[in-house]
Formats: C-alpha cells, sequence, structure tokens
C-alpha cells in the first residue's frame, strides 16, 4: 500500500458501486482494511439507496450519499461533493467502480493516495493504477479485497466474509410494523433479480418449494421490489387456500432497511443470484442460492452454511439477460427437489416429498 506518511488513524474514503450485492461484498474491503490498522477512519461515498447496508456494517464510520446517478457526469456537482469532501482530510481513497466518472472526486478532493485497478484508462485520476489480471483475482470479493494492499501482494486465506448486523430492537419493531411473527420456521423466497430474467428460477418453483414446506408447518415470506409483485403473487397462487395465510407477500411492501431486518430472522432463504442473495449470506441465513445464466465462479454467496444450484449446462453460463437460445434449460431443468433436498440439507429437516 503507498506510503500515506501517516501513523494511527488513517482516514479512508471508499468510492462504492452500484449495485446491491456488490455493496454487500464491499465489506470484504472494509474488514481488510481494519484488520491491518484497527483505529482505520472508513466512509464510504455511495448511492443513497445503499445507506441501509451501509449501516449494518460496523467497520464503517459513515455512508455519505452520492448525489449523481449512475453513470451521468454532472461535473458541477461533483465539484461540489469534492469541495465538502476536501475538509474531512482524507488520507486515502479506494475505489471500487472501474469507470473514469468514479475517480473524479477523490482527485477534485485533493486526496492524496487514490487506489483503484486501471479501468477506463484513469491515468493522472489515479495515483495508485493497478492492472487487474482477472485469473489472479477471479472473485469479486478478491479484487475487492486486494486493493486493501499493496499491488500483487498474495491475499490471505480465508477471505474475510461479509458479515451485516442488525439491531434487536430494530428487528422487534420491524416485525410489529408489517404483523409478523417469529413463532413457526420461516422460508424467505427471492425470486427477483435486477439483471433480467435468465437469472430468475420459474415461479411455478418457487410455488412448488412454497407449497411443501407450508404443508411442513413453515411461513413463507416473499421478498422483492415492486416489479417483482406479479411474480410474488403467481408464487401464492400455487398455495392451496387454506395455506394462504402462512404465506405473507412482501414485494414493494418493504423498504431495504426492513427487508434486511427480516431476513435476519429467515430459518432457510432461496433465492436467484440477485442482491438480496448476497444479503441473506452475510446474515448467516440457511442458503440455497440458484444459478443459471451465470455462475458462482465469480461471487459466489461467502457464508458456509449455503448451497449453490448450478447444472452446468453446455450453454452456460452465457452471462446474457435473456436466454439467447430461448429456451431457459439452465433453469427449467433445475428442479423444485433439489431445492427442497438443500433446504433440507441445511435445516437438518427430515426429506420433504413435493406432492404431485
Amino acid at each position: 500500500m503507498p506510503e500515506t506518511g501517516i501513523s494511527g488513524k488513517v482516514k479512508y474514503l471508499i468510492v462504492g458501486p452500484s449495485w446491491v450485492g456488490d455493496m454487500v461484498m464491499a465489506q470484504t474491503l472494509f474488514i481488510a482494511l481494519k484488520q491491518q490498522n484497527p483505529d482505520a477512519i472508513i466512509d464510504v461515498l455511495a448511492p443513497g439507496w445503499s445507506r441501509p447496508i451501509i449501516d449494518r456494517m460496523p467497520e464503517v464510520r459513515q455512508g455519505i450519499d452520492m448525489p449523481v446517478g449512475h453513470g451521468k457526469l454532472d461535473l458541477g456537482i461533483r465539484r461540489q461533493v469534492a469541495k465538502n469532501l476536501k475538509a474531512e482530510g482524507y488520507d486515502h481513497a479506494i475505489l471500487l467502480p472501474n469507470s473514469l466518472k468514479s475517480a473524479l472526486i477523490p482527485f477534485l478532493a485533493g486526496i492524496p493516495v487514490r487506489t483503484g485497478w486501471r479501468g477506463e484508462m484513469r491515468y493522472g485520476l489515479l495515483n495508485d493504477l493497478r492492472v487487474l489480471n482477472k485469473e489472479d483475482y477471479p472473485l469479486m470479493v478478491e479484487r475487492f479485497v486486494a486493493l486493501a494492499y499493496p499491488d500483487n501482494e498474495v491475499l490471505p486465506h480465508p477471505l474475510p466474509a461479509p458479515a451485516l448486523q442488525v439491531d434487536e430492537e430494530l428487528v422487534s419493531g420491524v416485525l410489529e410494523k408489517y404483523s409478523l411473527n417469529t413463532e413457526a420456521p420461516i422460508l424467505a423466497l427471492c425470486p427477483g433479480a435486477e439483471f433480467g430474467p435468465s437469472k430468475q428460477w420459474p415461479p411455478g418453483y418457487y410455488g412448488e418449494v412454497a407449497r411443501t414446506m407450508a404443508e411442513q408447518g413453515w411461513q413463507v415470506w416473499l421478498y422483492g421490489s415492486e416489479k417483482d409483485r406479479t411474480v410474488t403473487n403467481e408464487i401464492q397462487e400455487y398455495l392451496p387456500t387454506a395455506l394462504r395465510k402462512q404465506c405473507f407477500n412482501l414485494a414493494g411492501q418493504t423498504s431495504l432497511a426492513d427487508a434486511v431486518d427480516l431476513l435476519s430472522r429467515a430459518n432457510a432463504v432461496v433465492s436467484n443470484d440477485s442482491g438480496l442473495m448476497h444479503i441473506a449470506a452475510a446474515l448467516s441465513r440457511p442458503l440455497v442460492a440458484v444459478y443459471g445464466s451465470t455462475t458462482a465462479a465469480h461471487t459466489p454467496p461467502m457464508n458456509k452454511n449455503s448451497e449453490t444450484l448450478w447444472l452446468g449446462l453446455k450453454c452456460s453460463p452465457c452471462f446474457e439477460r435473456r436466454c439467447p437460445l430461448g429456451h431457459m434449460d439452465c433453469m427449467n431443468k433445475l428442479g423444485p427437489k433439489m431445492v427442497i433436498d438443500a433446504i433440507g440439507r441445511l435445516t437438518n429437516e427430515q426429506p420433504l416429498e413435493i406432492r404431485a
């Protein structure tokens, strides 16, 4: 790591990523910095939506809302943000996005050391410019953590895992807010995927899992944004009328903060490769992560009590938003029994049968 000329409380400004899952994984970097210097002060400049995640990371002193939208230049606003940050006297900036625009504020704020991957040819804006060899760091978290150490240094093993912390009093309040309880075990289903439909396990398969677990006396909590509401409504339709009182459709109803706190109470989680998957992993929930067009070789859940399911077909991973072949075999051939069996292994439940 470049010499800052300072001992003791080094002040870091981290320019955070723009996706939920990436923000969760960024905690690995914060933990690595604290492991090297427990007195380090870490602030994170990131989109305002990420504040509920950042606030649950004990390594971070504060989140700073980035007022410029993803992909926008708005140079005047960036200059004003840089002016405000300059007064903080940061010693070191670390940039997680690879865009040229993300390097402007630390440069304009005059932060002495500015570290990041070369990305969009950011010569001059960064003075600790790293060249990424993707074969050396295949995992996203490795690419984040590597920026906490001098260039080309061997990374520690195992890597620190994200670990979000919730306030128990706040969780109790959120349960009351949504008229929920934890008297019966809770299955959390996260059927959405911001990236696109190629990452979404079929709603009917989620419905089969929901019905099977509800028949065993479990509650089912459905998560997602407002645009996932159609999918979660479809999942509910798979439950017999008598069991629907055990199913709670929270999609589009909760804030991100409330969703995090409620996920902390789940006894098992089933999720597509999504931001909620990484949140569940960082809360150390028993997690079944379903992969199709993507692969866990790049962004796996990092909790030990998880299973990733992926068929590894010849056509996957394609990393396309929509199946280029039109058949979605990577998801359609991954049946609900595989997921139910994984839930049983993670929760030490007896083998569960899907009713015909």
